[in-house]
C-alpha cells in the first residue's frame, strides 16, 4: 500500500514507526514530518493545515490510504475534501470532528444523549459570564473552557472567582484564542482520576484499545501550568475490566451512535478522556485522532501489523477487526524546551539520542526537531522527543525510560520526573498484598 501521514508531532512519528513494520507498506511519505520522521519515510514540504495542496498531491498521487494525525486538518474538513476525491482516509469528516473542535457542541451533544459529564454553562459575553461567576450557582474551584481548538491550552482550572473571570475575560474579551474563545464553556470540577480511552470505530462498529493514564501538568506533582502532555504509561492500573465495560457501555456506545444519528458518522478513532469520579466514569473531553503522548507507548504495545488495522477504519469494515497488545508495559517520558508551555527557545543542539535509541526495549519519538545547516539534530519545538520503554513490569519501563532521557542533553531540557510513579506504587502494593 502506499500511504500518506499528515503531521509532524510525537504522535505521528509513532504511527509513522509502525506503519514502517508493516509488510503490506509498499512506500510511506509524511507532510511535512519531522527530522525523526525522515529516516522513516519521504517527507512531502506540505504543511498539514493546507487542505487544498494535501488533497491535490493525494489526488495526483492517488493514495491508498491518507492518515490523519492531528485534530486541526480534521476540524477544518480534510477528510471530507479525500473523500469526495474517492481516496481512503483514516480520520472523521469536519462534522464529525467537532465533538473536538467545539467544546460548546461537545457538551451539548452529551446533554442531548445522556452521556455522563460535569454540569456547564456557555457564554459568549463577558458581562453574563462575569455575573453568573459571582453568583451562588458558581462553586469554586471550576473549569472554564475556550470553545475552539487551543492546543491543549484552553483550559483554565480556576481555584477562586478572580482567576475564572481572568480567564472569561482573556478568551471572551483579550482574545486569548482568537476565534476560538468567542465562547467559553464554564463547568463544575470533576474530581477523581483521569484516563484516556481510545476506540477505533467506522461510525458503526467500534474496537477498543489498550487504556493510558497521561500528565497533563508540566511540573511534578501535578503543579504547574496544563501542557499537552509531559508523559504516559500504558496500561492504566486505574481502569479494572468492571469500569471498562462502563465506559465502554455508557460513554463509547451513546457517542458512536449519537453522531450516526445526527448524520456525523465518525470514522477513525476516537479519544474519550475520562475522570473516574465516586460516581463512575464521566467525560471530561473528547479528541478526534490518538492523543499525542499517549500514541506513543499504544503503538510500541501492539502485537501485530497497524496498517491493515487503519485502512479496517478508512474502508467501513472495522467489525471484524482484532487488534492485540503485548502484556508489557510502556511508559513515555516527553522531554521539553525550557519554558514550554510558555515561550521557548529553537535551534539547540541536542546530544545522546543515539545512545538512547540502542538502549534495549526504548524507542525515541521525534516531536519538536529538525535538522539544522550542518545536519544536526536540534530543537524545534515545545515538546521535543518523547522517550518510550518496555518492561516486563511498570517499574522496569519507568527504569529503562529514565535511564534513556538520562542520555540525552541540550541546553534547558526539561521534564517530569515521577511520569508512572504512581502507578509502580499501586503496583507494587497490589503485588505484596
Amino acid at each position: 500500500m502506499k500511504v500518506l501521514l499528515v503531521g509532524n508531532g510525537g504522535r505521528e512519528d509513532a504511527i509513522a514507526w509502525a506503519l514502517r513494520r508493516s509488510p503490506l507498506l509498499r512506500k510511506l511519505r509524511c507532510a511535512p514530518g519531522n527530522a525523526g520522521m525522515a529516516d522513516r519515510a519521504e517527507i512531502v514540504p506540505i504543511p498539514a493545515g493546507d487542505a487544498e495542496a494535501l488533497s491535490a498531491h493525494a489526488r495526483e498521487e492517488r493514495y491508498d490510504l491518507v492518515v490523519v494525525g492531528p485534530e486541526a486538518p480534521l476540524v477544518a474538513g480534510l477528510a471530507d475534501r479525500l473523500r469526495t476525491s474517492g481516496i481512503p482516509v483514516f480520520g472523521p469528516s469536519a462534522g464529525a470532528a467537532e465533538i473536538e473542535g467545539s467544546k460548546v457542541f461537545a457538551k451539548e451533544f452529551m446533554a442531548r444523549h445522556r452521556i455522563p459529564t460535569a454540569p456547564f454553562r456557555v457564554f459568549s459575553d463577558f458581562p453574563e459570564a462575569s455575573r453568573f461567576l459571582d453568583s451562588s450557582e458558581a462553586v469554586y474551584p471550576l473549569v472554564v473552557k475556550a470553545d475552539g481548538l487551543a492546543a491543549g491550552k484552553g483550559v483554565v482550572i480556576a481555584a477562586d472567582r478572580a482567576e475564572a473571570a481572568a480567564a472569561a475575560r482573556g478568551m471572551l474579551e483579550e482574545g486569548w484564542f482568537g476565534a476560538g474563545g468567542a465562547r467559553v464553556v464554564v463547568e463544575d470540577l470533576l474530581r477523581g482520576r483521569e484516563a484516556s480511552f481510545f476506540v477505533l470505530t467506522d461510525g458503526e462498529a467500534f474496537v477498543p484499545l489498550e487504556t493510558c493514564q497521561d500528565y497533563k501538568r508540566a511540573l511534578d506533582a501535578d503543579a504547574g501550568p496544563n501542557t499537552g502532555g509531559m508523559g504516559t504509561y500504558s496500561p492504566s492500573v486505574f481502569l479494572d475490566e468492571a469500569t471498562r465495560r462502563r465506559i465502554l457501555e455508557e460513554i463509547v456506545a451513546p457517542t458512536v451512535s449519537g453522531l450516526a444519528s445526527e448524520g456525523r458518522p465518525y470514522r477513525g478513532v476516537l479519544y474519550v478522556g475520562v475522570m473516574l469520579t465516586d460516581g463512575g466514569p464521566s467525560v471530561l473531553e473528547y479528541n478526534a485522532r490518538f492523543g499525542d503522548p499517549e500514541t506513543q507507548v499504544l503503538i510500541p504495545r501492539l502485537d501485530g501489523d497497524w496498517l491493515p488495522v487503519l485502512a479496517a477504519c478508512a474502508s467501513g469494515s472495522v467489525r471484524d477487526t482484532v487488534v492485540r497488545f503485548l502484556p508489557d508495559p510502556a511508559v513515555c517520558v516527553v522531554m521539553a524546551s525550557a519554558g514550554y508551555p510558555g515561550p521557548y527557545a529553537k535551534g539547540l543542539r541536542i546530544r545522546g539520542v543515539e545512545e538512547a535509541s540502542a538502549m534495549p526495549r526504548v524507542t525515541v519519538f521525534h516531536a519538536g526537531t529538525a535538522r539544522d545547516e550542518s545536519g544536526s539534530l536540534v530543537t524545534a519545538g515545545g515538546r521535543v522527543l518523547g522517550v518510550t520503554a518496555l518492561g516486563a513490569t511498570i517499574r522496569d519501563a519507568r527504569d529503562r525510560a529514565y535511564r534513556a532521557v538520562a542520555a540525552i542533553r541540550w541546553e534547558g531540557e526539561q521534564h517530569r520526573g515521577d511520569i508512572a510513579l504512581d502507578a509502580v506504587r499501586l503496583a507494587e502494593g497490589r503485588d505484596a498484598g
